[in-house]
């Protein structure tokens, strides 16, 4: 009777599929966890972390950019499922489903184009400290996404994925380093400039 029926069980979030160190990939391949790809996966999602802690400390500071962010790393979801997705096995299912398009890196473009216009010239370079929490944790976004795309930009190379993903990343980092210094601008603080030490 339904008064006695068992409770529903949540799904676990162990599978247990993992532990002979090989994962699968979107289009059922198993391959090794230290394959490319999952390297790329890794630091992909990395990547939307250290954004989602970025995104933390400027909402703290009520920035109007966090919306940005989050959009972002939904992208970068995207961008996870087209990694996940090596072109050499992917049927033309998978390819529809997870192709990434230009569009997103032109919309980081007009991003990037609108800061600018807002910050001074930049004439030294800038040490990726913290003139703010917000930016500091934007500067180290950015070191994130430049790693990510270099494990990226050699599955292209190889073509397993799309040429879009890696300038995608690209677009990303200078966008990173442009809000970086916008946020230290709109918090009022002084960014740190490289200074030579003297011999």
């Amino acid at each position: 009777s339904p008064e006695r029926a068992a409770p529903e069980r949540a799904p676990r979030i162990y599978t247990r599929t993992g532990d002979s160190g090989f994962s699968s990939t979107f289009t059922g391949e198993r391959r090794p966890k230290g394959d490319r790809i999952f390297e790329a996966l890794g630091a992909t999602d990395e990547l939307s972390s250290a954004i989602g802690l970025a995104g933390e400390f400027s909402s703290e500071k009520g920035h109007t950019f966090v919306d940005q962010l989050h959009k972002i790393q939904c992208m970068l979801q995207d961008v996870g499922s087209n990694l996940a997705t090596p072109l050499s096995s992917a049927r033309e299912a998978h390819r529809k489903r997870t192709s990434f398009s230009e569009k997103p890196v032109l919309e980081l473009e007009q991003w990037i184009d609108s800061y600018s216009e807002q910050l001074p010239p930049l004439r030294a370079f800038i040490l990726p400290v913290g003139a703010a929490l917000s930016s500091a944790a934007l500067h180290f976004s950015r070191a994130v996404c430049r790693r990510a795309e270099r494990c990226v930009v050699p599955l292209v190379q190889a073509g397993e994925a799309d040429p879009n993903v890696a300038k995608y990343l690209n677009r990303l980092s200078d966008y990173l380093f442009v809000l970086a210094r916008y946020a230290a601008m709109k918090e009022g603080k002084e960014e740190k400039i490289y200074i030579k030490p003297e011999p």
